[in-house]
């Protein structure tokens, strides 16, 4: 909404006032909850302030009637703000829009108390106001959009060769490894969210069989034509049966299987599905600038990227491409969204060795950005949900996200 003032009192010795507004929202108990307070207008008895984005609960817990109290104070640099009035209105009120139900008095109970003559303070306002849905992750997935999950793990020889118990890739018989943990953590609770349980599931920075090809997107199944394993145990199954074929290699190139992932996720824009894929790696990124550059094309589409560093390497690209402090940018492009969200394995693992309870944290934090990630992109496309579907083809909602 945006509102504006006319003719409010002068509050100013050598000026006139520096106004602004308080919004309180009504409590069951009688009392004021500020919910917004605008920007000060400097130096003018009739300020036009911003518009500003309130969430209905914020303004009125969803009750349309409830009293919205707004004062209107005079700034003061040291904080001693004078009271100019003030006025009641309501949710209901507000959504008339711009008429004469909309211009309020403001009123200072002292001064009326005192003046005989005393008309109002001034008055306020509303010069527009409109009201948009906001749709949560839980309304998609019940409308019937799947996320389609993607695994894409490192092979190159940094981990250390497969068979010696140092190696980030050892296959010990009495408990994961790491890349076994982190990929068993997310993937359990991503796959109630993909009716089909079908994960494709990539290799990168291997040399392949028979010829020693290097690939940085191959499938873990061997099967070229078709990536999917069936649900997280026959990801880990192929994964395991990777290990004993191919040969570590490098370098830890992520573009290629970002691109493959983007690709699929170019193609299914609308709303139906939405991308997620998990990078397991244990170091620093070879090809940055073209993961910048495929991490800023992936940004305008359905699509995550999860990126699980493990081991004791130092992960500072990691954190330069999870874009909550500076949006990723390449070649004066910035993303559109922030889509990455980066891990460190080592945080998670706890001290006592009780590896259920690091696991449910991991997959926690990991996915924590999901939901927003997803409605962001709803958003900047004008999607909604579809009505829901019945109770026997909605997915179980699990708590983690």
């Amino acid at each position: 909404m945006q509102l504006c003032a006319n003719k409010l009192d002068k509050k100013d010795f050598f000026g006139k006032s520096d106004p602004f507004l308080v919004f309180y929202r009504s409590n069951e108990d009688g009392t004021f909850t500020i919910c917004h307070k605008t920007e000060v207008v400097k130096n003018t008895l009739n300020p036009v302030w911003q518009p500003f984005t309130i969430p209905v609960r914020a303004l009125c817990n969803g009750d349309y009637d409830r009293t919205v109290k707004v004062d209107v104070y005079d700034w003061d640099r040291d904080g001693s703000h004078d009271f100019i009035g003030e006025f009641t209105t309501s949710y209901r009120e507000l959504s008339r829009g711009q008429s004469q139900f909309n211009v309020y008095e403001v009123l200072n109970p002292k001064k009326k108390g005192r003046k005989k003559k005393y008309v109002n303070s001034g008055t306020v306002t509303l010069l527009s106001f409109k009201v948009e849905s906001e749709y949560t992750f839980v309304d998609f997935i019940r409308g019937g959009t799947q996320l389609n999950f993607t695994v894409a793990i490192d092979f190159t020889a940094s981990n250390g060769n497969p068979s010696q118990p140092t190696s980030l890739h050892y296959m010990n018989p009495y408990q994961l490894n790491a890349y076994a943990m982190a990929l068993k953590a997310v993937g359990e609770i991503v796959q109630d969210y993909d009716s089909d349980k079908l994960f494709p599931a990539y290799g990168f920075g291997a040399k392949l069989p028979p010829d020693g090809k290097i690939s940085h997107a191959f499938p873990l199944n061997s099967d070229c034509e078709n990536a999917n394993c069936v649900g997280i145990e026959g990801v880990l199954e192929a994964y395991y049966d990777c290990l004993r074929k191919v040969q570590l290699y490098g370098p830890t190139n992520f573009a290629p299987v970002i691109n493959q992932v983007a690709q699929c996720a170019s193609e299914v824009t609308d709303g139906s599905q939405y991308f997620v894929l998990l990078i397991i790696t244990d170091g620093v990124i070879s090809d940055m600038v073209q993961t910048r550059e495929a991490v800023v094309t992936a940004a305008s589409l359905p699509m995550s990227i999860i990126i699980v560093g493990v081991g004791p390497a130092e992960f500072d690209a990691m954190e330069e491409l999870d874009g909550d402090e500076v949006r990723v940018s390449s070649r004066g492009r910035v993303a559109e969204r922030d889509i990455v969200q980066f891990v460190p394995f080592r945080d998670y693992i706890d001290r006592s060795g009780n590896q259920v309870l690091s696991m449910a944290r991991l997959a926690k934090d990991v996915l924590a950005e999901i939901p927003d990630q997803l409605l962001s992109f709803m958003k900047s496309r004008g999607i909604e949900p579809r009505p829901a579907l019945s109770p026997s083809t909605t997915p179980q909602i699990n708590v983690h996200l």
